[in-house]
């Protein structure tokens, strides 16, 4: 079955697989750049969703599990996705940014990693978030509604709602009250400021 679809040392599915099963499998009811490259299988789902836009360049993955892109988000030029990962609708994804749900397993010090197990955890976008250019999520991480992920940020925790995050690794810096309408900082900046005391504490110097 796997020589079927995929070819020898490869781990693109073979031709016939994308032109001839996959569109009676998937569903795309939304913009597909003519150099974006699918990398889909039949037996996970591949949903692209009403006005939903994937730039040119950009790599999607299901054969590690479903991918799910809801309506009206754009995927931005040269973005990789490799699934299980839902992205809902609204979202805004900029450029060459990573969502990799695929961890490599590292146990058995005599073989190279390429051949090891792999593992999975979902990520999962909500609506209205934004990510900046060339950041990375790391698997099993959730975005919240309405958050900002910053350019270059490499997030390895989930991310409230209604807050903006920065960084390697990425931290809170601002997030929304509702009790008061505005976005605060104080607390954020207030726990970067503690953060900054330990690691300057912590230091040897000789």
């Amino acid at each position: 079955m796997h020589w079927m679809l995929f070819p020898k040392a490869d781990y693109r599915p073979r031709l016939w697989i994308r032109m001839l099963v996959n569109p009676f499998f998937h569903s795309r009811k939304g913009t597909l750049r003519s150099e974006a490259r699918l990398d889909l299988v039949p037996f996970h789902n591949f949903q692209l969703g009403k006005s939903a836009i994937i730039e040119d360049r950009t790599l999607i993955n299901n054969v590690m599990g479903d991918v799910s892109i809801g309506e009206r988000s754009l995927i931005g030029f040269g973005t990789t996705i490799i699934g299980p990962i839902v992205i809902e609708k609204d979202v805004l994804l900029a450029q060459n940014i990573v969502l990799s749900a695929l961890n490599h397993g590292y146990t058995d010090i005599r073989k190279p990693i390429r051949v090891q197990p792999v593992n999975t955890q979902p990520i999962h976008i909500s609506e209205g978030s934004w990510i900046g250019a060339n950041a990375v999520v790391l698997p099993g991480i959730h975005i919240g509604k309405n958050s900002v992920v910053a350019a270059g940020s490499v997030v390895t925790k989930d991310v409230p709602d209604y807050s903006v995050v920065v960084g390697n690794p990425a931290r809170i810096v601002r997030q929304f009250d509702h009790t008061t309408g505005r976005w605060e900082r104080e607390k954020a900046i207030q726990d970067l400021g503690v953060a900054s005391k330990q690691s300057f504490a912590s230091r040897r110097f000789y």
